[in-house]
Parts: C-alpha cells; structure tokens; sequence
C-alpha cells in the first residue's frame, strides 16, 4: 500500500456531510484528504468533524462566518501543524493549512489550500491577483527547504484542455491570461501538476456551475490540483476523478503515490 491523498472543495462541510461525504469517505481508504470551503467555525466542527473516516481533523477557519475555511484530514501525527502563511490579509481568510511529517531523512508536508475566486466583483479578483503575487514566492521557499504536495481549489483552468468551453471564458476570473500565465510560471519554476502528468486526456473537469444543466451537460472546469515537487510527483501512479456521487459542486480528486508516510 502507498499514500493515498484526496483533495475536495466541500462549499460547507455541514452541506457534504447532508449529501453523504462522511460515509464516502470511510470508504474513500485515504490516508490523507484535503478538504476547502469548510464554510464552518470550530464549534460547528467540535464533535462532529473533529475525526472522519478514521482520521483526525486539522484546520484553518476563517474569521467570517461560513465562509471559506480549510482543513486536512490525516490518519498518521504531523510533526508540525502550520495555519496560514504570514500574510495577514489572507490568513484571516482561512486559506492555508500544512501538516510537516519530518523525520531524521525526510521533510515532508502535504497543505489544503484554498485560493481566492475573482469572479464576484473586480475588488475580489485584485484580491486574487495580490495571493497569487504572495504566494508564488512562499512556494518557492518551501519547495527549497522540503518535499511537499499542495491539494486544493486554486480557482484557475490552466490550458485551454481545462475546461469546456475555453473560447468563450477567455475574459471570465478562472482563465484569464494573467491568471494561466502565473500557473505556468508555477510549474516553470520547477512544481509539477500531478493529475495532468497522468492523464493527458481532455474532459477531466473537478467544477460545474449550478446553472444551465452544467453537470448534466459535463460542462465543468478542472480548478483542483494536485501540485508536488518533482521528488514526490514522480511518485505519483494512479489518478481519479470520482464522479459517481455528488457531495458539492466540485468532485474529489483522489492521486496514489507509491510511497509510506
């Protein structure tokens, strides 16, 4: 047996929780699962939430009420629990939690997070641009002193393979050319997106709008990554996309890497 990490954005953990995700992830054998837009505080989370499938909760709450919020789900002790990434701004959003597994051979950390969506308003995609500004050189750091794999909504459709209908989103937040550009300079810069360098095929989408039959008609976006460094990517060896039951408006990415914690 390997590692296997889920990632899912939940749009509330009490309206997954309704339309079955506890069950599904008893089943999902998970070793570890990032989960985003908690849309909880940690008393809704107290006795509830705490463990699922076997495996305990750690998490980074926003300060608003039932909104954003992400977790990690992890059957083996972190060493190390790190929330937010001193940039007080998004910090307050909840966006950013890692769980370190460091031994005397290995620095290992597996992080849920959450990046901002623009498509509300022109403030909240200068707010997106401002993360991706922040964060970029946070990765960089981290990748230079351990091995990690960031899960998590980062709310851009890379390549035009990413979602439906590209042609017509080429001015809408998720795929505008800034946005792609800065994922680009990502991987450029040496972090691999793990379920593309396994499946290569088109129609491999983790998000459908609520409107228009979106899901029926399989108009979706790919916003849900599995993002690693090069030592762990390599160690990836199997993909999915579950589909089969729909517990938000984006589906679990589920990545088997052929390694133990």
């Amino acid at each position: 047996m390997g590692f296997r990490l889920v990632t899912l954005n939940l749009n509330g953990i009490r309206s997954a929780a309704s339309k079955g995700f506890v069950a599904w992830a008893e089943s999902a054998g998970a070793d570890c699962m990032g989960v985003q837009e908690v849309k909880a505080q940690a008393a809704d989370v107290a006795g509830r939430f705490e463990r699922v499938a076997g495996m305990d909760g750690h998490f980074h709450f926003a300060e608003k009420k039932g909104y954003s919020g992400v977790g990690l789900y992890t059957a083996k002790a972190p060493s190390e629990v790190v929330t937010g990434f001193d940039r007080k701004e998004f910090d307050a959003e909840g966006r950013w939690v890692e769980t370190r597994f460091d031994t005397a051979k290995r620095r290992f950390s597996v992080i849920s997070c959450y990046f901002p969506s623009g498509s509300s308003s022109e403030e909240r995609q200068a707010a997106k641009y401002r993360f991706l500004a922040r964060i970029f050189p946070h990765l960089m750091k981290l990748k230079a002193e351990r091995e990690f794999v960031l899960v998590g909504d980062i709310n851009i459709a890379h390549q035009e393979i990413d979602l439906k209908n590209w042609k017509g989103n080429q001015k809408n937040s998720g795929f505008l050319p800034d946005e792609r550009a800065w994922l680009s300079r990502l991987l450029a810069a040496g972090l691999v997106d793990v379920f593309r360098q396994l499946n290569p095929h088109p129609e491999q989408y983790t998000w459908w709008s609520n409107r228009g039959q979106a899901w029926a008609k399989n108009v979706g976006w790919r916003l849900d990554y599995h993002l690693a460094t090069p030592g762990i990517a390599a160690k990836a060896r199997r993909e999915q996309i579950y589909l089969d039951q729909r517990f938000s408006d984006h589906a679990p990415v589920i990545v088997d890497y052929d390694f133990k914690l």
